[in-house]
């Protein structure tokens, strides 16, 4: 600050934003493929009348459209690279050409606006090639206004140009879009950031670490103007000799280190030590949101690194913070981050809402702590397959409506037919049908079905004589021709010689059990450790199931 001669004082300190607010087309960082487009343009007088730059807060649209400006009317142009001396150079690049409008959409948004500006743009320059009409925030615009320009936009005088500037495109109609050459402008890279905050502190005898070039260039998200004004912060905190700790205190940001420890407490699983970090973290001041929101930022950093050979690319960090993450990641299976992450962004978002949000982050962490991993998918198949071959053996099988054991004939229980040895020509009373039926099952599982309710009432040397409980159906279908020489053949392996087989009708199946009968057996088939398997696997219960069948 200095006085004038007046008495009064004046600023004389110029702000980094404005003081290395570029003023050439190659000063212009992260938009190169916009600068290309526009210098060559400018070379071959393609030029279009109006332009409209598009993107993020503090990237470079309205400096690249002050200095399009300056290219236009360069004493030396139209020329890609203006000479920056010249008059309409100077005024230009102060703001003070009256040939180069800068109009504030969101104070200048009416009809009535508009319509002065129409009627603005009919007389010629008044010292230069080209009127250029600058409007930034144009979305601010009315509809009404909108319309009113649309003629004057779509045949405006040769000598005028419009560039608008604004950050969010989808507002602008349709019918303006049509009349613009668009121009994408992107988040500026963090490598290209802390590059240009490098070169700036250098020039002004600043002294700051890499790494806290690299916190305010990731605080400001990609805005080259923020990331000059958190520099210029961060001097007037500090003075020209800028710690790392100054930098996060005044940014408020969360440490790697603080991040790694932490991370490691909830692979850990370990919530009594987390519950202390959070105490602590309250004591010092620190926002929770944020803290939850870098956490969360630490977890997809891991995840980047296990799934990714080359994560720099990706993780807008140093390169000495990527190897420790990337140390970190070996510690944890993808699996518990992935549950992790899920976790903790439910809580993140939770804390938006939330009156108590300490007491939100805390069981927030309680949760994420008593997640359990997932099983690899393999592994549950083959416990399945196992299961299967356990249920299978002890005659059990899955019925719709619940996981049960399948009810057993009420005569005789199915089991496997027991080993053959040579010279052992007869089998035990009683056994003889149930190995048959037994072996039928995976011949001709209908036919098994069908037989299911039958007996054995007699057995001779050469004659077996079975009684069948069930309707006149079931009797057909076991008298068929080929169902009954498939049960004689069957015999006929089993016992070694040929037996003939009479069926005889005992009438209708026994009733369904009552009700406490089948409750104790419901209760038996329950404690099954096939069942017990099945339900611990899928994390079911067996339901109660309806013995009538309906």
């Amino acid at each position: 600050m200095q006085a004038s001669q007046d008495g009064t004082f004046v600023m004389s300190y110029q702000v980094l934003a404005r003081k290395w607010r570029p003023q050439v087309f190659e000063d212009v960082v992260g938009q190169q493929h916009i600068i290309r487009t526009l210098q060559n343009a400018i070379t071959t007088g393609r030029l279009a009348h109006a332009f409209l730059f598009s993107g993020p807060r503090g990237v470079g649209k309205t400096t690249t459209a002050r200095i399009l400006a300056k290219a236009l009317n360069c004493a030396q142009g139209p020329t890609p690279t203006p000479c920056g001396a010249c008059d309409q150079c100077r005024e230009t690049a102060a703001g003070t050409s009256v040939d180069v409008i800068e109009i504030d959409g969101a104070s200048n948004r009416g009809i009535e606006h508009i319509r002065e500006l129409r009627e603005a743009v009919r007389y010629a320059p008044a010292g230069a090639k080209h009127k250029v009409y600058v409007i930034d925030e144009v979305h601010m615009l009315t509809n009404e206004a909108f319309n009113a320009l649309l003629k004057t936009l779509e045949e405006p005088p040769p000598h005028v140009i419009f560039i608008f500037a604004t950050t969010e495109p989808q507002k602008i109609p349709a019918t303006i879009h049509s009349r613009c050459q668009r121009y994408g402008f992107k988040r500026i890279a963090l490598g290209d950031l802390s590059k240009k905050l490098r070169e700036i502190a250098e020039a002004e005898n600043i002294q700051i670490s890499d790494n806290g070039l690299a916190m305010i260039a990731r605080a400001a998200e990609g805005s080259m103007r923020d990331s000059q004004s958190l520099l210029d912060q961060a001097v007037s905190y500090s003075g020209t000799a800028i710690a790392d700790q100054d930098v996060q205190t005044l940014l408020g940001s969360v440490g790697q280190e603080s991040l790694s420890a932490f991370t490691a407490d909830l692979i850990a699983r370990n919530a009594a030590e987390l519950l202390k970090h959070v105490d602590t973290m309250l004591e010092q001041g620190q926002d929770m949101r944020q803290f939850l929101a870098g956490l969360v930022e630490y977890l997809r950093n891991l995840l980047m690194v296990k799934m990714t050979t080359d994560p720099g690319g990706i993780i807008e960090l140093p390169p000495a913070d990527i190897e420790a993450i990337r140390q970190s990641a070996n510690n944890a299976g993808t699996e518990h981050l992935l549950l992790l992450f899920d976790s903790l962004s439910k809580t993140l978002d939770e804390l938006r809402w939330s009156p108590h949000q300490r007491f939100t982050f805390e069981v927030g962490l309680i949760k994420a702590c008593s997640l359990n991993p997932l099983k690899p998918l393999s592994d549950v198949l083959e416990r399945l397959k196992k299961l299967e071959g356990s249920v299978g053996s002890s005659g059990a099988a899955p019925v719709p409506g619940g996981l049960v054991r399948e009810e057993p004939s009420h005569y005789a229980a199915v089991s496997p037919p027991p080993p053959q040895h040579q010279g052992e020509a007869d089998t035990a009373h009683g056994d003889t049908w149930q190995n048959i039926q037994h072996s039928l099952k995976a011949r001709k599982p209908a036919l098994a079905s069908a037989l299911a309710t039958s007996m054995l009432i007699d057995e001779k040397d050469d004659e077996l004589v079975i009684g069948v409980k069930g309707s006149s159906f079931q009797m057909d279908l076991i008298e068929k021709k080929d169902n009954r020489s498939v049960i004689e053949k069957t015999a006929l392996a089993l016992l070694k010689k040929k037996v003939q087989i009479t069926f005889k009708h005992l009438g209708a199946s026994e009733k369904a059990p009552a009700k406490g009968a089948a409750s104790k057996k419901k209760k038996k088939e329950a404690e099954d450790p096939g069942v017990q398997d099945a339900l611990r696997i899928f994390g079911g219960r067996v339901i109660e199931t309806d013995h009538r069948g309906e």
